[in-house]
């Protein structure tokens, strides 16, 4: 597995490149492409928010991934984001969840995961469910995406399932 660090200025390029790439754009809740200055209102106005931890996946140095934990006041759970560069090698989203769950239990202390696919995002809904979570709920029809609206499935993954799968060895 690689590492997860804080997100930095010096990262701005990478990750809206990241995001705006067709593959990933399509799989958003939000799907317009981000300009360079939507982009860097976005990352000034999270600096200061204690409960925003955007973070870059990096394996031997190289950033290869986005992942972002969303901490709800008052709790010790968050909602996370993520994907991992479009050029990136093959498994490195498994190695990218892995590892932000892993910081998310063990820096961040929560004891609650949560996260949500698109109905229609086939491979994030098997991404959560090989990682490990649970399915929740469904948001029906909650997100309009074109002329069509789509469910919104729920995750979440408790830190007595990480411990539980640290124990037997699944990461």
């Amino acid at each position: 597995m690689g590492i997860i660090r804080p997100m930095e200025e010096s990262d701005l390029d990478n990750v809206l490149r990241w995001r705006n790439h067709p593959s990933i754009r399509r799989s958003m809740l939000t799907q317009h492409e981000i300009s360079l200055s939507e982009h860097t209102d976005w990352f000034k106005s999270i600096q200061s928010d204690v409960n925003k931890y955007p973070m870059i996946y990096e394996e031997d140095g190289v950033p290869l991934g986005y992942v972002n934990f969303n901490i709800i006041p008052e709790s010790s759970s968050a909602n996370w984001g993520f994907y991992s560069a479009p050029d990136s090698p093959k498994g490195t989203g498994t190695r990218l969840g892995l590892s932000a769950l892993d910081y998310a239990f063990k820096k961040l202390n929560l004891d609650k995961v949560c996260g949500q696919a698109l109905s229609s995002n086939k491979a994030s809904v098997n991404f959560h469910l090989k990682l490990g979570f649970i399915e929740e709920g469904v948001l029906r029809e909650q997100s309009k995406q074109g002329l069509k609206y789509q469910d919104i499935i729920c995750y979440s993954f408790l830190r007595e399932d990480w411990i539980r799968k640290l124990a037997h060895k699944d990461v």
